[in-house]
């Protein structure tokens, strides 16, 4: 957050392929709270995310965009990234930027019927402020 508010540029505007799920704080309260009350919690485990997938470069061009910043990316080429971590020795760091992590929510949805509250965007919002909520 702080390299785009500074609007640093950053090598990461080819990344749009993976997909990550992510959660504001409001909607894994709101689950916790669904969870505590709900018959058809107990004894099952439940995901939670914002209910959108995004990309790095999606990630960032939204993050900014809360801060009300433009994101500076270049389109480095994935290819590049995997090599700068190979020679590095820092394969770590390319997983994690590179590969999605997804959590799939229906069942959460499903037994529970609960959805998130919060959209990305007002998750973005409310973490560029600082507050919960």
């Amino acid at each position: 957050m702080a390299m785009l508010r500074r609007g640093w540029p950053l090598p990461l505007g080819a990344i749009t392929r993976n997909r990550r799920s992510y959660v504001a704080l409001p909607n894994l309260v709101d689950l916790l709270l669904a969870v505590c009350d709900h018959p058809a919690a107990a004894n099952q485990v439940f995901l939670v995310s914002d209910g959108e997938d995004l990309s790095t470069a999606d990630l960032l061009r939204r993050l900014a965009g809360a801060m009300g910043r433009p994101a500076h990316l270049w389109a480095v080429q994935i290819a590049l990234h995997k090599l700068g971590a190979m020679i590095l020795w820092r394969h770590d760091i390319a997983q994690r930027l590179l590969a999605d992590l997804r959590v799939d929510i229906s069942k959460t949805m499903r037994l529970l019927g609960w959805g998130p509250l919060v959209t990305v965007e007002k998750g973005f919002g409310l973490a560029v402020k600082g507050k919960p909520q």
